[in-house]
């Protein structure tokens, strides 16, 4: 997975990188096919806002956040894009049980002698 963290009128600290580093591992766990995250970082006045796109097999989900802390905003939105996550993990997972139709289940010959 490729993390890329830039900042607009904010500088990064290894600290906030780390910790984003950190959070988007979280992503991963989840979903394996994620190819590359782009986090974006902002502040205007008083709120700090994050935003972050994660380009995965066959999707691109976006997210954004904003608070007045930035590390509150960071797990606002690692908490939105592991939702996006989890849903399109769950809509792609395939529910249909093998052999569960009626023609593929065995009642045996007894039941037809009646």
């Amino acid at each position: 997975m490729q993390l890329t963290i830039s900042g607009h009128q904010i500088d990064l600290t290894d600290s906030m990188k780390n910790y984003i580093d950190e959070k988007m591992q979280r992503i991963e766990r989840h979903f394996d096919h994620v190819s590359s995250i782009d986090v974006v970082l902002h502040v205007e006045k008083l709120q700090h806002k994050a935003e972050a796109t994660v380009n995965a097999k066959g999707i691109t989900m976006h997210a954004h956040a904003d608070s007045e802390n930035m590390y509150a905003t960071i797990d606002d939105l690692t908490d939105k894009l592991d939702s996006q996550v989890r849903k399109h993990k769950e809509k792609i997972t395939n529910h249909h049980k093998a052999g569960g139709a009626l023609k593929d289940q065995d009642f045996g010959t007894d039941m037809l002698d009646n």
